[in-house]
């Protein structure tokens, strides 16, 4: 029977290093003290909707899932009159290895832009460049 315990314990901490944290963070960089709208969900959860002030952030961090197939999705809107928009995936695990990190988004004027910072095991870091243009 202590050989069994010791083999559950030992499978608990394996498990633990595959359930790890990550996290998304959204920025407001916008111009003209523009307030900036935001709503994610996944699978399991909704995030807002939030109003983020101008140079304000929302932060979420949250645990991956052991199958790898975490995701969040996100919309963002430009305030006053939340005509700009964008609907994008803001958080996707790509396989069990990948421990997700903090993917940091910022809206700005132009578009949005995101940084994959690094975390344990963090597939694909990336510096901070321009992915989505708004739609009108």
């Amino acid at each position: 029977m202590k050989n069994h315990s010791i083999f559950l314990f030992g499978c608990s901490l394996c498990m633990l290093g595959y359930i790890s944290g990550a996290g998304i963070r959204i920025g407001n960089e916008l111009k003209n003290k523009k307030l900036l709208w935001m709503r994610c969900y996944s699978k399991n959860d909704v995030l807002g909707p939030n109003i983020i002030p101008i140079g304000g952030h929302f932060i979420d961090n949250f645990r991956t899932n052991i199958w790898g197939t975490t995701r969040f999705m996100c919309t963002l809107r430009q305030g006053p009159n939340y005509r700009h928009y964008q609907n994008f995936t803001a958080f996707k695990q790509f396989s069990y290895k990948d421990y997700g990190g903090l993917w940091d988004w910022r809206a700005r004027e132009d578009g949005i832009y995101l940084k994959k910072r690094p975390g344990l095991h963090v597939r694909n870091p990336v510096n901070m460049h321009k992915v989505y243009d708004w739609i009108y």
